[in-house]
């Protein structure tokens, strides 16, 4: 009925052509790994991590703030 010499083998390279697609697809998406940041931290909630972290002191923190804020 269906033999493999030519008649029905455009529709096994279209079958390929999907699968590669697809898995292609899959390996080039961008998950969201877990234990990878999202965003990008902006400089001043790496201020605030530091300062909950107890690396800076209250002091440092404000003015820190302070000057980033002026910057803006």
């Amino acid at each position: 009925m269906h033999d493999y010499d030519g008649n029905y083998g455009g529709m096994h390279l279209i079958w390929w052509i999907i699968w590669m697609i697809f898995i292609i697809w899959i390996f080039a998406t961008p998950w969201n790994i877990p234990g990878q940041r999202a965003k990008k931290d902006s400089p001043l909630d790496i201020l605030k991590k530091r300062f909950a972290k107890g690396e800076i002191s209250k002091e440092e923190y404000e003015e820190s703030k302070k000057l980033l804020k002026s910057e803006n």
